[in-house]
């Protein structure tokens, strides 16, 4: 079985998702691409911006999670180690289908580059356009929006311990050095 991308928002099987591993596990892992940036001003509402900036203070500034509560903090206010969500291009893809369709999963960052744990483990220092981000230890899960938007499948596929390994739902990171960011930026390793 071959993977193509969907051609519509019908959900896609598991069969058919793990037809994409082979595909996903060829991504970049020494210099990536930066191919979407989205901002969520508010709960369910999406930016998708050519260009953004990068704040220790508010993450993607325009984005709403410095006004996000979090049940990991104990004074449920946002979380610092979960300023940027990153997903790869290549598994939203396989998910969702065109990239009209990619802010729906409620990641900011989307890249060409391989997010597995042992690739980018907690630490990991990423440059992205002027910024450096820094690869946290929070998990970052598919929840019920995420199976609502693509099926129970995909949400079963990313949480299976292959796809927690492989980062499939992604990663979270938070800002280390700020800057401005623009898709199409090389996304590298700067040190663990």
């Amino acid at each position: 079985m071959v993977c193509l991308p969907p051609s519509g928002p019908t959900p896609r099987s598991l069969e058919e998702l793990g037809a994409c591993l082979e595909h996903i596990r060829q991504s970049p892992r020494e210099t990536g691409v930066l191919g979407l940036i989205v901002r969520r001003p508010e709960v369910d509402a999406r930016e998708v911006i050519a260009e953004g900036e990068l704040s220790l203070t508010e993450g993607l500034v325009g984005d709403s999670w410095r006004l996000r509560p979090s049940s990991r903090t104990a004074d449920r206010g946002p979380h610092p180690d979960m300023q940027l969500n990153l997903m790869n291009v290549r598994v939203i893809e396989a998910i969702a289908g065109p990239m009209t369709r990619w802010p729906l999963a409620g990641d900011q960052l989307f890249v060409d580059f391989d997010l597995a744990s042992d690739h980018l483990p907690p630490g990991t220092r990423l440059s992205i356009g002027e910024a450096t981000i820094e690869v946290t230890d929070q998990p970052h899960t598919g929840c019920g929006k995420f199976s609502a938007r693509f099926g129970i499948d995909a949400l079963k596929w990313v949480n299976s311990p292959e796809g927690r390994a492989l980062g499939l739902r992604g990663i979270n990171a938070k800002v280390v050095t700020p800057g401005r960011i623009r898709a199409g930026d090389a996304v590298a390793i700067l040190g663990r």
